[in-house]
């Protein structure tokens, strides 16, 4: 059962991956300028971002296993739409693509189904791992495929990939639960929350594009926080919400999700940023796209060590204690590229400390929600954590963006705002569950189910 969700986990990073480096030659060969080429990544930010906490809530209450092979078969699917050489198909299959953000809510949910509690901090470990392995792995294999055959290899692998994790998932993953004749979906609620999430994430992608203070950035940040706040309100007033937000107003879960924000600006820095680094001739190295690959090879084997690093670590200071080591290795990563940045050993260490980072932190806030979440939520509360990570590393990309359009000179405070948003993430630690608490059963969320002891 962890060999098929690992895979599971390792395939879907790698998917969501392998088009970031692949977008200039999408450009070439599909001649499109790049704004347009962009949309590849754009569309799967934005589906992703709405699939994932309505994923983890319909497996709570259909079903895991049902709904993550459901998830994984659309998947198959778009990556063969995307595969057809054409910009409409490619943006098409890219959002039918977004429905694999569930992927990971609903493995770490199954993860606490059917796993003893002393077994589910290394199982999560080790999910987490494969998340980040494979978001390495992507970006170094899309360099290949490219270099030596199309973009569109990229996604006739992922069918095959995708079906045979689809058939390990089937085989040896639980059913679990049954579906539930009574179930009743809160579509009013999916409908307010997906509208303000997409309209969200379009204005932190284009507003560089439309200008900080043009009117229709104003127009997109106020259409999704009216929509959000509107679905704040139903969600408090519907009989079965969506998304339960009393239990996100609990301390260990919104600190949880507000640490996910802050590191992920951190993480997406070294992950995007880096390639673009050692590429630029000006202030780095010049290097061509399969050699800047090379870069994240050390940020992949970090990642192996925070993950390896995490059970004994956990055993002794809890996942707090390794959230806060995470963050803390995400800020060392990010002052070294802001201020000593001039050799490849430079470089290579700082992503070698980036993927450390993010193992220990991704590990860590899955485990903290786990044990956190009441066990009828644990599905929708994983998404809405991934997804406020993602959320944190389109800020964080955008950002960086700006910065480096004014020139070479914009690594410097790009890689300065990726150290004060992981600085800031240490500065919860008062607020972070503690290994005390996290030992113990949590206070019971008004209407949810009591959660065992993790």
């Amino acid at each position: 059962m962890l060999a098929a969700l690992a895979a599971a986990s390792l395939t879907y990073s790698m998917m969501q991956s392998l088009v970031v480096p692949a977008v200039p030659a999408i450009q070439r060969a599909l001649h499109v300028p790049a704004d347009r080429a962009s949309w590849a990544v754009t569309a799967f930010l934005l589906s992703s971002a709405v699939a994932t906490p309505i994923a983890g809530r319909l497996g709570d209450l259909l079903g895991k296993r049902r709904v993550l092979v459901a998830i994984l078969v659309v998947v198959a699917l778009g990556s063969a739409l995307c595969a057809i050489p054409s910009l409409g198909a490619l943006v098409a299959g890219r959002v039918v693509q977004g429905a694999s953000g569930g992927v990971l809510p609903l493995a770490y949910a199954i993860v606490r189904d059917e796993l003893p509690p002393g077994r589910r901090p290394s199982a999560i470990a080790l999910l987490a791992t494969m998340l980040g392995v494979g978001g390495g792995l992507g970006v170094i294999g899309a360099g290949l495929l490219v270099e030596w055959w199309s973009y569109t290899s990229i996604f006739w692998l992922q069918v095959p990939a995708f079906a045979a994790v689809t058939w390990a998932v089937w085989r040896h993953v639980p059913a679990g639960d049954a579906t539930r004749a009574d179930v009743r979906i809160d579509w009013a609620g999916a409908a307010l929350v997906s509208g303000g999430l997409v309209a969200l994430l379009v204005t932190i992608t284009q507003a560089r594009a439309w200008g900080g203070s043009s009117p229709r950035t104003a127009a997109g940040a106020g259409a999704a926080a009216l929509l959000l706040a509107t679905w704040a309100w139903w969600a408090l007033r519907a009989p079965a919400p969506l998304l339960d937000l009393r239990m996100m107003r609990r301390r260990p879960i919104w600190t949880t999700n507000v640490a996910a924000f802050l590191v992920g600006v951190g993480q997406f820095a070294g992950f995007v940023l880096i390639p673009q680094y050692v590429q630029d001739p000006d202030d780095g190295f010049g290097v061509g796209p399969l050699v800047s690959g090379l870069y994240l090879v050390p940020m992949t084997f970090g990642v192996l060590l925070g993950g390896l690093a995490t059970e004994p670590f956990e055993r002794r200071g809890g996942a707090r204690a390794l959230l806060l080591a995470g963050a803390g290795s995400l800020a060392a990563s990010m002052a070294l590229l802001a201020f000593a940045r001039s050799t490849p050993l430079e470089v290579c260490t700082a992503s070698l400390l980036v993927g450390t980072g993010a193992g220990a932190t991704m590990s860590a806030l899955a485990t903290l929600i786990v044990t956190f979440a009441p066990s009828g939520e644990t599905g929708a509360a994983s998404g809405v954590n991934n997804v406020a990570r993602t959320l944190g590393g389109a800020l964080g990309t955008q950002i960086g963006a700006a910065l480096l359009a004014g020139g070479a000179a914009g690594f410097t405070p790009a890689f300065a705002v990726a150290l004060g948003t992981s600085v800031l993430a240490l500065t919860l630690a008062p607020l972070l569950p503690r290994p005390l608490e996290e030992s113990t059963p949590a206070a019971a969320v008004p209407g949810a189910t009591t959660r065992e002891p993790v």
